[in-house]
């Protein structure tokens, strides 16, 4: 493994990370990895953790994000399983979770962050600390929604999560793509980087590597285009020190056009099915 990338944590603490190309799965190491990565979400401004907005791009960020909330449930429904039983795991505030359960699904939702679970709870939304205290022992779909890369200890954590799916069963798996334009483009400044906080950056061959390995087979690989546009604005601001709107947006456009044809959109849906 070698030296890809030196990157800073542009979001909170200005400290500084390498990225380490691992060749076998195509995908970037952060290093190094703290082992209190609580401090680094500590911020009333990470957004994934509360409902508030406060900029011009939290408040894109959340729009996205509602709209989002229906496409989702569309693609759940589309895998037509039986029981329908929905583990969602990095959960955040749980609107996720809720959308689903009002659509005729037994969804729970697993999110380690307080204060998230906390704003989760405001709207009458339960979600477990871990899973120790979760409903199933085997469930239909498990989705992560921009989870895999922060979650330690990954080989262990795969392990656990693909343990608790039925046979035939899906995981969605919501990730960027660090072979995107924008990626490329901002190099250093991407903010989907986002050290220390994604541990792991993925390529369209990392994914399916990785599951493999645990009985898990690609169906389908799908763009989120919005995420161009989210990830150039923020990665504008970290390079410039300040808001370029129109400029990121342009750079999200340029990638999303850029990537019909070569297909590395900034961020991908993986939907898997369990073969064993």
């Amino acid at each position: 493994m070698k030296l890809y990338l030196k990157t800073k944590d542009y979001f909170n603490t200005h400290e500084s990370f390498d990225l380490i190309y691992n060749p076998e799965l195509d995908m970037l190491i952060t290093d190094p990895q703290p082992k209190d990565l609580d401090k680094y979400y500590s911020s009333d401004y990470y957004i994934s953790h509360n409902d508030q907005r406060k900029s011009i791009i939290d408040k894109i960020y959340k729009y996205v994000k509602d709209y989002s909330l229906s496409k989702k449930l569309r693609l759940i429904d589309s895998l037509n399983t039986t029981q329908k039983k929905l583990l969602d795991i990095g959960a955040g505030t749980g609107d996720f979770v809720k959308t689903i359960n009002q659509n005729s699904w037994k969804a729970e939702g697993i999110e380690p962050n307080i204060n998230a679970r906390n704003q989760a709870k405001k709207k009458n939304i339960t979600l477990h600390k871990d899973f120790d205290t979760i409903t199933y022992d085997a469930y239909d779909v498990i989705t992560l929604w921009h989870v895999l890369e922060h979650l330690p200890d990954l080989e262990n954590q795969l392990i656990k999560i693909t343990s608790l799916l039925k046979k035939n069963s899906f995981i969605i798996v919501a990730v960027p793509n660090f072979k995107s334009y924008d990626a490329q483009h901002y190099q250093k400044f991407w903010a989907a980087y986002d050290t220390p906080r994604h541990l792991w950056h993925f390529s369209r061959n990392s994914i399916p590597a990785l599951l493999r390995k645990h009985n898990m087979e690609l169906i389908e690989t799908k763009p989120m285009y919005f995420d161009s546009f989210y990830v150039s604005l923020l990665s504008e601001k970290y390079k410039s020190g300040k808001n370029n709107y129109l400029k990121g947006f342009m750079l999200g456009l340029i990638s999303n056009i850029k990537a019909l044809y070569t297909k590395e959109y900034s961020s991908l849906i993986y939907i898997l099915k369990k073969t064993q």
